[in-house]
């Protein structure tokens, strides 16, 4: 069995940010040569995601506008976690939206369903983040 590991690093302009890595996981994919197997792509911050689906700006906005309706940044008094930060929504959202995604490699290719994309959610941006890559297989 053979092993790949790699960082991908990320710096959002914005508080929030939702960014397409397929095109980078794909290339890990094939730096690997691994053919058959599973890759993990995960957020190593408490305050950023990785998750699947489709590449719709539409619902794009629409995932903004609810994980802020289900925790709204402000006012960051709300939380008792913010004493002395502001980004205790930023954990709840990633909470939500979940830290890892784990994906089949079939054929040298990511096995994934129709619309299906890979994508990085930015919860607490402004600064370097990264995300973990491990592809293990044959």
């Amino acid at each position: 069995m053979k092993t790949y590991r790699k960082e991908l690093w990320f710096n959002a302009p914005a508080r929030r940010a939702f960014i397409n890595i397929t095109p980078e996981i794909e290339n890990c994919l094939k730096e690997s040569g691994i053919k058959e197997g599973l890759v993990l792509v995960n957020a190593m911050h408490i305050t950023a995601s990785v998750f699947i689906n489709d590449d719709e700006s539409g619902l794009h906005h629409d995932f903004d506008v609810w994980l802020e309706k289900l925790a709204p940044h402000e006012p960051v008094s709300q939380y008792r976690h913010n004493v002395g930060e502001d980004n205790a929504d930023a954990h709840l959202k990633r909470q939500i939206m979940g830290r890892e995604v784990v994906v089949a490699i079939t054929d040298g290719k990511l096995d994934f369903g129709p619309w299906e994309q890979i994508f990085y959610g930015e919860f607490d941006g402004r600064r370097r983040k990264r995300v973990l890559v491990k592809i293990i297989g044959e």
